[in-house]
């Protein structure tokens, strides 16, 4: 599926998973068995957990730990696709 249809269909995509104090690390395993359900995952980055750092390379970041692609960032939000 290309990059537009994917962006398409993530607008209409809920956060189920939140990044917070405890970092990235703390989100690898859940994010794994989320995107093993389903294609798209939004997550959240919340204020704690950008210290100093923006949206977008948390984002990477995460991405790579969990071998997923990051289809956008939004604000402080990112929707991964596997």
């Amino acid at each position: 599926m290309d990059q537009q249809k994917l962006k398409q269909r993530a607008h209409d995509v809920d956060v189920t998973v939140w990044v917070g104090k405890s970092g990235v690390d703390a989100v690898v395993d859940e994010l794994n068995d989320q995107l093993a359900d389903r294609d798209l995952v939004k997550v959240k980055f919340l204020r704690a957990a950008r210290a100093g750092s923006s949206t977008e390379e948390k984002a990477a970041g995460l991405a790579d730990s969990v071998n997923a692609q990051v289809i956008d960032t939004r604000g402080h939000t990112a929707v991964f696709h596997r």
